[in-house]
C-alpha cells in the first residue's frame, strides 16, 4: 500500500496548500490513502465542520486531531457522527467521538488508524501504551488489517520514539505530530515499522510554529501576553510522511518525507 500522512494544518495557509496540491500529490504518488492532522486548521485552534468537508472534498480519507480537538465547540456532534474524524483514543471514556477508525481503500485494502496523545508536558490522559497494546492484540497486522497507522500527538520526542519502538513489527507506520517541525529521522525500524518523530506542519514557516511572529516574540521576551495568538498568513508549505508497505506482511518497505510549497526545500518520494 501507499499511504501519506500530512502534518498539522495551521490556519488558512495550511488549508490552502493542502487543498491546492493534494490532487497532484495523490496522482503523482498513486496513493491508496491519505491522513491529515486538522487540529489547528481553524485559525490555529481546532477544526470546523466546513473545513472538514473541504478536506474530504480535496481527497483526504481520514482527519486526526489532538489536544485542540474541542477548541471549536461545533465539532463535537460531528465527531459523534463522522467516523472519518478521530480525536486521541486515550481521552476519557465518555469524551465525544472516537480515536480509532477502520477504513477500506478503493483497492479493497483495509487500514486501521489510531491516534494517541502523549502525556509528557501534555494533559494527563489515559496510558497510551496500555491502550495500544490492547489494540495490537485485537488487530494483528497482516491478518485483520493490511495497514496500521499510529499518530502520536506528543510534545516529547522521547515519548514518540518510545511508541515507535513499542509498536515496531506490529504496525505499518508510527508518525509523530504536534510540534510542527519536520524531523530528519525518517526510517524503517528493525522489525519493519516506518517511523518519523514529527511530520512537521502544513502552514506558513515564516512564523513561530505557524503563528504570526509578533505575539510569540513578545511573550518570550517580556513574559507578558499582549494579545491573542493568530495564525501566520504567508504562503504555506505542506509537510508529510509517505510510506509504502509489503501487501503480504503490512510492514514498511520504503519511507520518505514529502515537502511541497514555497519556503522549505521540496522533497518528493522516489517512487520509481
Amino acid at each position: 500500500m501507499k499511504v501519506l500522512y500530512l502534518g498539522d494544518v495551521v490556519g488558512r495557509p495550511g488549508r490552502d496548500i493542502v487543498i491546492e496540491r493534494l490532487p497532484e500529490i495523490r496522482s503523482r504518488l498513486a496513493l491508496d490513502f491519505v491522513v491529515v492532522n486538522g487540529e489547528n486548521s481553524a485559525g490555529g485552534f481546532g477544526m470546523t465542520e466546513k473545513i472538514a468537508e473541504e478536506f474530504f472534498a480535496a481527497g483526504i480519507d481520514c482527519i486526526v486531531l489532538g489536544n485542540h480537538s474541542f477548541d471549536q465547540k461545533e465539532i463535537m456532534p460531528v465527531l459523534e457522527r463522522d467516523g472519518r474524524i478521530l480525536r486521541p483514543a486515550n481521552y476519557p471514556k465518555d469524551t465525544p467521538g472516537r480515536g480509532i477508525g477502520a477504513f477500506r481503500t478503493h483497492r479493497g485494502k483495509t487500514i486501521l488508524v489510531v491516534q494517541l496523545m502523549g502525556r509528557l508536558f501534555m494533559d494527563p490522559l489515559d496510558d497510551p501504551f496500555a491502550l495500544m497494546e490492547q489494540q495490537l492484540a485485537a488487530n494483528p497486522l497482516g491478518r485483520k488489517y493490511d495497514f496500521i497507522l499510529v499518530d502520536v500527538h506528543a510534545e516529547a520526542t522521547s515519548e514518540k520514539m518510545a511508541m515507535g519502538q513499542f509498536c515496531d513489527g506490529r504496525v505499518s507506520m508510527v508518525v509523530g505530530s504536534h510540534t510542527h517541525v519536520p524531523t530528519a529521522d525518517a526510517q524503517i525500524l528493525p522489525q519493519g515499522t516506518a517511523y518519523q518523530t514529527d511530520a512537521g506542519m502544513c502552514g506558513d514557516y515564516n512564523s513561530v510554529i505557524g503563528m504570526d511572529k509578533e505575539e510569540p516574540l513578545r511573550r518570550f521576551i517580556r513574559k507578558i501576553p499582549a494579545g491573542r495568538l493568530t495564525a501566520a498568513s504567508g504562503p504555506g508549505t505542506a509537510c508529510g510522511v509517505y510510506v509504502e508497505t509489503d501487501d503480504k506482511t503490512g510492514l514498511a518497505t520504503y519511507i520518505s518525507p514529502l515537502r511541497v510549497g514555497s519556503r522549505l526545500a521540496e522533497i518528493w518520494p522516489a517512487t520509481e
